[in-house]
């Protein structure tokens, strides 16, 4: 129990003052560790903080448009996190008349929720003794016991997830299991930890053997695909604009964006322009086009690499089912086409 007490000593000198650790609702504690998959927590907290906003309850949220968690969630990318958030409010103010499952096994059936965010909220809201294992946990562990088990393989996280719930104090668990994510987030970071200011600086098993930054072990890496993206900005005679919802799965789906042209490959800027001039759109053909980002934009996703550019088309006629430009701002966009719609006056286009 040394390494656990220690461990709970740290956390209560050194945690971050975060809103969901104030609570044992489990409401703000699903929202939080559902916006903190894949997100820091400097990222995570003004989302987690607008969620809170808008929607105070699990009833508000689930009552609400898809769109409008989409908006909101603007910017933190995985959107299939939001749209199971939202499905799960649904099925939680619907089907369970507002009450969470309040154990590890029946909140594993959840939509969006996996052994890890299970583990969390048990934990958090009811201290369910399970223990949690997360990128953090990972490597504090491994570090701290001098585990090389590659931690792409399944059966490593089962080796991880023994060791964890053994170091478990069992009437401590919300406690110990924020105390751990807190020590791998703030003092045992991936690269250039503060060893010689560390607790456990005596007695870390990669600290002695000089192995720190190759621990854990992680060898599988990811394929990332190049994808090349040639937005069109369709401007009629009115001064509107069209825009599309993504269907089906992959990327983006039920996000907006503007019409979309994908080539296999880099295609030049003048060839692309000769193409589409000669296309009708809607039964028209643009008078004018031409490029409106001189250099490529690199948009980097887990798996894929996009290489972006917006083309403009001016038509002397109406377009059907064109809009303002003030109400396209109300849809959801990729962070990458939003920041381009922010960073261009589509009113003087």
């Amino acid at each position: 129990m040394e390494f656990s007490n220690s461990l709970i000593n740290w956390y209560l000198q050194n945690k971050r003052d975060l809103p969901w650790r104030n609570t044992v609702n489990p409401y703000p504690i699903w929202l939080s560790e559902i916006i903190l998959q894949q997100t820091r927590v400097a990222q995570g907290l003004p989302y987690f903080m607008a969620f809170m906003e808008a929607f105070p309850t699990v009833f508000d949220l689930a009552n609400t448009e898809e769109e409008q968690v989409l908006k909101l969630w603007q910017g933190l990318g995985y959107y299939s996190r939001a749209r199971n958030l939202h499905a799960t409010a649904k099925f939680i103010a619907t089907s369970l008349n507002g009450n969470f499952p309040s154990n590890y096994k029946e909140l594993l059936q959840l939509k969006g929720i996996g052994e890890y965010t299970a583990a969390a909220i048990a934990s958090f809201a009811y201290n369910e003794p399970v223990a949690v294992v997360d990128g953090n946990v990972f490597r504090v562990l491994s570090r701290y016991f001098n585990v090389d088990s590659d931690i792409s393989d399944g059966k490593t996280k089962k080796e991880f997830q023994i060791l964890a719930q053994e170091l478990l104090p069992k009437n401590n668990a919300a406690l110990f299991n924020q105390a751990i994510m807190e020590f791998g987030a703030l003092q045992c970071v991936p690269k250039n930890p503060n060893c010689e200011n560390c607790i456990f600086s005596s007695s870390c098993a990669a600290l002695q053997y000089k192995k720190v930054n190759t621990l854990p072990v992680k060898s599988k890496k990811i394929k990332v695909t190049n994808k090349y993206f040639n937005y069109l900005i369709l401007k009629d005679v009115q001064g509107n604009f069209v825009v599309q919802k993504r269907e089906g799965k992959g990327i983006w789906e039920n996000l907006y964006e503007f019409p979309l042209i994908e080539t296999e490959e880099l295609v030049s800027e003048i060839d692309f322009l000769n193409q589409i001039a000669l296309q009708d759109f809607y039964n028209l053909k643009p008078v004018e086009v031409f490029v409106l980002n001189n250099n490529l934009i690199q948009h980097k996703l887990s798996h894929q690499k996009l290489h972006i550019r917006f083309f403009q088309l001016n038509f002397d006629q109406k377009i059907s089912g064109s809009q303002p430009f003030s109400e396209i701002q109300k849809l959801p966009f990729p962070i990458v086409i939003h920041n381009f719609m922010q960073s261009h006056d589509f009113n003087s286009l």
